[in-house]
Order: structure tokens, then sequence, then C-alpha cells
């Protein structure tokens, strides 16, 4: 593989990162059920990317039917990746939601493997768990009857989701660019979720349909655009551990616009995840 090719996906997956870590700030802003938000961002995503291909002459045309079915699969999965992701933030907090959903890069190194009929590498099942014990670290406080407990679960649920719709990207669509994918599998969560919405914002409410459009262009269709395009140079388990650093950004974030303060361990843990993205850029 071109190594220009490489690292130009390298720098599109870091962005990525950061951009979805100022997602998460709109959970908190923006008074909408998790559900509806995703539907709206979606419908904002979709004609924000039909507009940029329209411009660069670019194709939506699948290359066979099989194509089609699986890009109906990845919708539906990424739109249950959205919605539970955000449900996970609004009933515990933005660290909390992020750092659960960041179990995925555990899910995806057992995954993957599978689809090749392998068994996971050594090294990346401890730079897995190097990730998972950050993720436990940056976690404070396991019991059931807590916000806490909610955030893990749903998060996880979120995690699963994105696990399984990135290594069928990576493994079986990596041939689109990730534009049209993502293109596709907003057009699917629309579809999906539309007739489950319960509240559409007035729109003498300018502020938040302002919230709504850069959440849907700017934090939706550009980082998932650019996440995309770094699965059709790299494997899924690649792009998963680098993506590693969302959560730092997305608690920074909370830290300096939401003053939502992280612990100690928070800030530990938190260190041991990005050493760990850190060692599988240099892996890649």
């Amino acid at each position: 593989m071109d190594t220009t090719f490489k690292n130009k996906a390298l720098i599109n997956v870091h962005a990525a990162g950061l951009l979805f870590g100022g997602t998460s700030l709109f959970s908190k802003a923006i008074a909408l059920p998790a559900l509806d938000m995703t539907v709206i961002r979606s419908v904002i995503a979709v004609f924000a990317l039909f507009v940029f291909l329209y411009i660069r002459s670019l194709s939506l045309k699948l290359a066979s039917v099989k194509h089609f079915m699986l890009m109906l699969l990845t919708g539906v999965l990424l739109g249950l990746h959205w919605v539970t992701y955000f449900h996970a933030m609004q009933v515990s907090s933005i660290a909390i939601g992020m750092i659960a959903l960041f179990t995925y890069p555990v899910i995806t190194i057992f995954l993957e493997p599978l689809f090749k009929s392998a068994s996971p590498k050594r090294t990346d099942i401890v730079c897995g768990l190097v990730v998972l014990f950050g993720i436990y670290l940056m976690v404070p406080d396991f019991s059931l009857k807590s916000t806490t407990s909610l955030g893990v679960a749903w998060g996880m649920f979120s995690a699963l989701f994105f696990s399984m719709r990135n290594i069928i990207q990576s493994h079986y669509l990596s041939e689109y660019r990730g534009e049209v994918s993502i293109f596709y599998q907003c057009s699917v969560t629309v579809v999906m979720l539309c007739c489950f919405v319960d509240i559409v914002p007035s729109f003498d409410n300018a502020y938040i349909w302002i919230q709504l459009l850069v959440l849907g262009g700017l934090f939706t269709a550009l980082p998932h655009s650019l996440f995309t395009s770094g699965l059709r140079y790299l494997n899924a388990k690649t792009v998963s551990l680098l993506a590693c650093l969302q959560p730092v950004y997305g608690t920074l974030f909370a830290l300096f616009i939401l003053n939502e303060l992280p612990a100690l361990m928070t800030l530990i843990g938190g260190v041991i995840i990005v050493l760990a993205a850190a060692w599988e850029t240099y892996q890649a």
C-alpha cells in the first residue's frame, strides 16, 4: 500500500477523533431526546453530503446488490450506535458515555479476526487490555444503582454496534469513498428512525436549529467521512485504537466548555488511553 495514502488515513482518523470529541457536547446542549437528535442530525448530514457529492461529481452507484444490502446493514448499525451513544451521555455524563463507548476497540480486536478465520495477535490483545484498563480507571463508580452504571451499559451497547459497523465497512465496503458510505448509512438511519420522532423543534427557535446544523454538518458529515475514509486504508482494529483519543478530547471539551471537572482517576485513565493510541499509531 502507498505510504502516502496510509499516512493520510492516519491523519483523517485523528482529525475525526477531535471532531467526535466535540460532538459529545451537543448531547447536553440540545434539549432533545437522543433518538430525535439522531434523526435530525442525520437529515442534515444527508443533505450536506449530497451537496458535496454533487459538486464534486462523485457517483453514488454501488457495484452490486450485495453492497446495497451491506450499506443497509451498516446504516442500521450506525443509527443504533448514535441513539445509544447520545442516550448514554444524557443519563450520565459526557465522560462516562464516551469512555463506555470506547470499549469498542477491545470488542473490535476480538471480533475482527473472525472475519479472517484467524486469532487475535498477542500484541493487539495486550494493547486492547491496556485501553480497557484505562477506561476502567476513568469510570469513578460501578454501583448498579447509579447513573454511571446506566451510562456504561448504554455506552457498551453503542460500542458493540459501532464495532460491527466498522468491521463490515472495512472488510466489504472499503472500495467506496467515506462520503458515499456515510451518505447511504445516514439515509438508512433517517428512514429507520423517523417514525419514532416525538419532538421537532419549532422553526422560531433559531438557536437550536443553528446547533443542529453545526452538529449535522461539521460534527457528523465531516468526521464520519474522514473516519470512514480511514477504513479504506487501515483495518478496523487500527482505526478503533487510534480513535481512543476521542474520550480524552471529549473530556477536555466538557471541562472547558461545560465545566464538567473529571476526577483524578479519569485523568490517569486518559493518559493510559493516549499512550495506547500513540503506540498503535507507531505500529501502523
